[in-house]
């Protein structure tokens, strides 16, 4: 049996915080990540640390209007090459930190609670969004294996969270996403559109004026 099994009291935690099916492979699941709020947010500070946060290159040559960093075996780089996962930080030559253990078990559960099983995540995206800043629609298709689901969890001041269908011509349903709030999905949802509207001013105690998104993904 997976250790990650839920039990009957983890299924009843995950009733009484609330989830939200988006579509079908697709979830919602608020509050899921306050439990873990402290230690997820001292393992940021040791991953930024070693991998500070920076603002990437689009292939077109343009700056990206969110920061991030990575850290797992593999992160998500952006340059005049184009998009792609590495396993080496191009900023320092080094590999990206390791991912932490609450992050780890974090994804797990939130994949599991979602219907999916087994999941084993080697990347960790992490964005940093200030007011103004917006995430276009578009689809995962990095990865080399789409069987493997995407969980994002949010963090710090609320965003409008954008949810398309397989065509990006489809509209897309607005989703109001707070800290601590993940969504999960894969399957028939693995690439849907997505993105993220302009993220208006606010302030959260734990992350100040901006919003964290960590996104945990099977790159290779």
């Amino acid at each position: 049996m997976d250790k990650f099994t839920l039990n009957l009291f983890e299924e009843a935690e995950l009733i009484q915080m609330g989830s939200e099916i988006l579509c079908t492979g697709a979830m919602v699941l608020r509050g899921f990540a306050l439990c873990d709020e402290t230690a997820i947010f001292k393992a940021l500070d040791t991953i930024t640390i070693a991998a500070p946060l920076r603002y990437m290159v689009t292939p077109g040559g343009f700056r990206m209007s969110v920061a991030m960093t990575n850290c797992g075996s593999y992160g998500w780089v952006s340059d005049h090459n184009g998009y792609r996962y590495d396993a080496i930080d191009p900023n320092n030559g080094q590999s990206w930190p390791n991912m932490p253990d609450v992050f780890l078990h974090l994804a797990r559960r939130a994949a599991l609670c979602a219907g999916f099983d087994n999941f084993i995540p080697n990347a960790c995206l992490i964005n940093r969004y200030e007011p103004g800043t917006r995430l276009s629609l578009h689809q995962d298709k990095n990865e080399c294996d789409f069987d493997a689901p995407i969980v994002s969890v949010s963090l710090g001041i609320p965003a409008i969270f954008l949810w398309g269908g397989l065509r990006r011509a489809d509209r897309p349903i607005r989703v109001p996403l707070l800290h601590g709030d993940v969504v999960a999905w894969g399957g028939a949802a693995r690439l849907h559109y997505h993105g993220v509207l302009p993220v208006k001013p606010g302030y959260h105690a734990l992350t100040g004026s901006c919003r964290i998104n960590l996104t945990f993904r099977k790159a290779i």
